[in-house]
């Protein structure tokens, strides 16, 4: 969306005046006489901050909330709905952070105990607390909320429990089901307790509280008056589990001709019981759509012993084979083809020499077959590409995987999200996979590996970094040259959370670079947009790239405002984006870097799927589709995510 369109948008100055009377939020009291078991997040109380001093708020601010406050206790229709929607009641401040809890040990006591009862409580999405029990839906919205709301039901969290009645609790087995059920993109913040009036020497009683996400998502972008992206989605479908997901842009503009004006992605997955997940996708945009279904059970704890998956799909491209001309538009070609994936893992626990512990280790064996059909491969003019060599046929890929993994989980609160629990992964991983390409053209060797690890703490911070190579050697070569190859490196890091007064903020740092290494012709990555490198980057044109090195920079200040359940934080950003269109590939350095400088706001709210709401104002010095390089936009992406240290299926890095 342009800059200049927003200073005439009544949306905005309404947004404004809220935001103008937006209040200081703080935490509910917590009041162990009334809470459920103590949680092991519990805070001393020295770590609590002072109640903000009212002599340095605002007065104008305080004036108009006191009368605000006042005429909602009117028994007026205004009266009563100013009292549904805001919530004028002082609390204290929220924890602004915690000692890093570890998740290994904190039941080790229990284990090996005959789990004799589990007392599931999913609580709704609006208007409850796992530290409070007192705490109920009060206002309008909450109840409002809640009615739309369906709650997740028994046996979706069942499902995702490493313990059943009747069977020995294993080590960690508490632990990790906590950790698990906050995973799980229904569900908000888990506790997994002991019942400790009722636990005997040998037997236990296991508490499961939950709370949710209002599941329902759907927005609007808008890039221009005539052009944006539609979504629809619901993360927790008739509160089992299933997962809708629908977007749609509308209004694409190329300077190619007949170029497809409109994208649909969406894709609908169901879980199962232990684990195992079944998707089916479907893909259409601007020369590429794909359709496809999968069913897998990934390592998703430490404990987990196999995993693998099968999948099923087609692909239909438009594929470009060397760049234009200057002043020329792309030539596509045609290609279609299937894959079908599927693959299988066995994870070998460690001998442990200390009795009282588990070796966290692992060693994991994984194997996987790879079979592509090709229906439809580019047949260009030998003057439209002088150095074609065809490289698309049928083959079989078979590939071997051995890796090592150790894998902890840390909790903790404002990471991310204001307040709530968060898991924090940390370990290592190394690995190296071999395989071979079979084919009637072309024996290839598959050689790969990755290294990667992770610390973190609550006084130094986060950081991760990760190294992926991967190639395919030409066996019938002379020379066994080198083909398909990829270079993949990673650097995620976070600091520690700083404080001023009520305020807090954090500083955020990552870096992703993809190296082509004699690709073939037709293979390109997805841009530089978004997720890919500049957020919020619209070029005017399609930018295709063969290597890309991205270097994102964001500030994130979190304020202790409150607007209608959503938190307030404001963000900086600076990114930039270094690339090369060359054939086969290269070093990205061969130019100068596309960049990207804004401000905004961040909307949080814990309560919804759809958590995170931006507001963002960006200048582009180079390649966007506005004159004065300005551009203000939503946006729900968040910066960084973590990168787990659990094996998956053995092959190539993500071209993409």
């Amino acid at each position: 969306m342009r800059f200049r369109g927003w200073f005439s948008s009544p949306w905005l100055w309404g947004l404004l005046l809220l935001a103008g009377l937006a209040r200081p939020a703080r935490a509910q009291t917590f009041d162990p006489r009334s809470a459920v078991p103590p949680d092991s997040l519990k805070a001393s109380a020295e770590l609590l901050p002072a109640r903000p001093d009212s002599l340095r708020e605002r007065f104008d601010q305080q004036r108009v909330l006191n009368r605000l406050q006042a005429y909602s206790r009117r028994k007026t229709i205004m009266g009563k709905a100013l009292s549904g929607v805001f919530n004028f009641t002082r609390r204290q401040q929220e924890e602004a952070g915690l000692d890093v809890v570890l998740l290994d040990r904190q039941f080790d006591r229990h284990s090996y105990k005959i789990v004799r009862r589990i007392d599931i409580r999913p609580l709704d999405a609006f208007g409850y607390s796992l530290t409070d029990s007192t705490r109920h839906p009060r206002t309008l919205l909450d109840k409002a909320g809640n009615g739309l709301h369906i709650k997740t039901s028994r046996a979706r969290i069942r499902q995702v429990l490493l313990f059943r009645p009747g069977q020995q609790l294993e080590p960690q087995a508490l632990a990790e089901s906590e950790r698990l059920l906050r995973q799980t993109p229904e569900i908000l913040d888990a506790r997994v307790l002991v019942n400790e009036r009722t636990t005997s020497r040998d037997s236990v009683d296991i508490v499961v509280l939950t709370t949710d996400v209002f599941s329902i998502t759907a927005g609007l972008e808008l890039g221009t008056a005539t052009a944006g992206v539609v979504t629809f989605g619901d993360e927790n479908f008739l509160g089992l589990g299933h997962q809708l997901e629908n977007a749609y842009r509308y209004g694409r503009t190329f300077d190619e001709p007949g170029a497809q004006t409109w994208a649909y992605d969406g894709s609908y997955t169901a879980p199962f019981r232990h684990f195992f997940y079944a998707q089916a996708r479907y893909r259409n945009e601007y020369n590429f759509s794909s359709a496809g279904a999968s069913l897998r059970r990934d390592f998703y704890s430490p404990t987990t012993r196999y995993a693998g998956s099968l999948s099923l799909d087609h692909y239909a491209k438009e594929v470009a084979l060397a760049p234009p001309p200057p002043g020329e538009f792309y030539k596509f070609y045609p290609l279609v083809y299937n894959v079908q994936d599927a693959w299988l893992g066995r994870a070998l626990r460690l001998r442990s020499y200390d009795l009282g512990y588990e070796n966290p280790g692992r060693i994991i064996v994984a194997a996987r077959v790879f079979n592509t059909q090709y229906q439809r491969v580019p047949k260009p003019l030998p003057v439209d590409v002088p150095d074609y060599r065809n490289g698309f046929y049928n083959g079989t890929q078979l590939l071997g995987t051995v890796g090592y993994s150790v894998r902890r989980y840390y909790k903790d609160k404002y990471l991310f999200g204001f307040g709530r629990t968060e898991d924090v992964p940390t370990g290592t991983l190394v690995s190296f996979t071999a395989g071979y390409d079979v084919n009637s053209v072309q024996a290839r060797r598959y050689l790969g590996g990755r290294v990667a690890a992770a610390a973190f703490s609550a006084r130094s911070g986060y950081l991760y970094a990760g190294i992926d190579l991967a190639g395919y050697q030409l066996l019938n070569d002379d020379n066994h040259r080198w083909d398909q190859g990829l270079l993949s490196t990673e650097l995620t890091s976070f600091t520690r959370l700083y404080h001023v007064g009520n305020w807090q903020y954090r500083h955020f740092l990552s870096s992703r670079a993809v190296i082509g290494l004699n690709r073939r012709p037709g293979d390109q990555l997805l841009g530089i947009t978004n997720q890919y490198g500049l957020r919020g980057f619209a070029p005017a044109n399609p930018i295709r790239a063969t290597s890309r090195f991205i270097i994102n920079y964001e500030t994130t200040l979190f304020t202790p405002l409150s607007l209608l359940g959503f938190r307030l934080a404001g963000i900086a950003f600076a990114d930039a984006a270094w690339i090369t269109d060359r054939p086969g590939g290269g070093s990205p350095f061969t130019g100068a870097p596309y960049t990207g400088f804004g401000l905004g706001l961040r909307f949080r709210n814990e309560f919804t799927v759809l958590r995170t709401f931006q507001l963002l104002l960006g200048y582009y010095p180079r390649g966007l589709n506005a004159a004065n390089g300005i551009r203000m936009y939503e946006s729900t992406r968040e910066t960084v995510s973590f990168s787990d240290f659990g094996l998956g299926a053995p092959g190539v890095p993500a071209y993409q």
